[in-house]
C-alpha cells in the first residue's frame, strides 16, 4: 500500500509539471484528483495495448469533465518502494466531486469501458480531494 501512495504522489507531481508546461492545456485542478491503475491481461500484447490506448485517448478527447489528464506507463523501478507492476496509469483532475460523478456517467467514459474492459485484468482507483 505504501508503494502505491508513493507512486500516486510521484504521478501527481508529473501531472502538475506536465499541465504547467503545456500552454494549450488547462491548469491542474487540485480540488479532485482521480488516479486509475490498469493491469492488462497480456501486457506484452502490442495490438491489445494499442487498442486500449486508442480507446482511452478517444474517451479523454471527448470527456466534458476531466480538466487535466495524464496517461503513463511505469518506468523500470529503481527503488524498492516503487510499484511498477501496473501496465497503465491515468491521472485526471476535476473541479469538484460533482464533476467527477458526472464523468463516471458520461457517454465517452461508458464507451471506453465497453470497448476496453476485456483487455484489463485488474483496475484500482484512488480518488483524492485537495486540502
Amino acid at each position: 500500500m505504501r508503494k502505491i501512495v508513493v507512486l500516486v504522489g510521484f504521478l501527481m507531481s508529473i501531472v502538475i509539471g506536465t499541465a504547467q508546461e503545456k500552454s494549450n492545456s488547462q491548469d491542474f485542478d487540485d480540488n479532485y484528483v482521480h488516479t486509475v491503475f490498469f493491469w492488462m491481461k497480456d501486457p506484452t500484447n502490442e495490438a491489445a495495448n494499442k487498442k486500449f490506448e486508442v480507446s482511452l485517448r478517444k474517451f479523454l478527447d471527448h470527456s466534458k469533465y476531466a480538466k487535466t489528464q495524464f496517461i503513463g506507463r511505469p518506468p523500470k523501478a529503481s527503488r524498492e518502494v516503487v510499484d511498477d507492476s501496473f501496465t497503465y496509469s491515468l491521472v485526471l483532475s476535476f473541479e469538484s466531486a460533482a464533476a467527477q460523478e458526472l464523468y463516471q456517467k458520461e457517454e465517452a467514459h461508458l464507451l471506453f469501458i465497453e470497448e476496453s474492459q476485456e483487455l484489463w485484468d485488474r483496475v484500482i482507483v484512488y480518488d483524492a480531494m485537495g486540502i
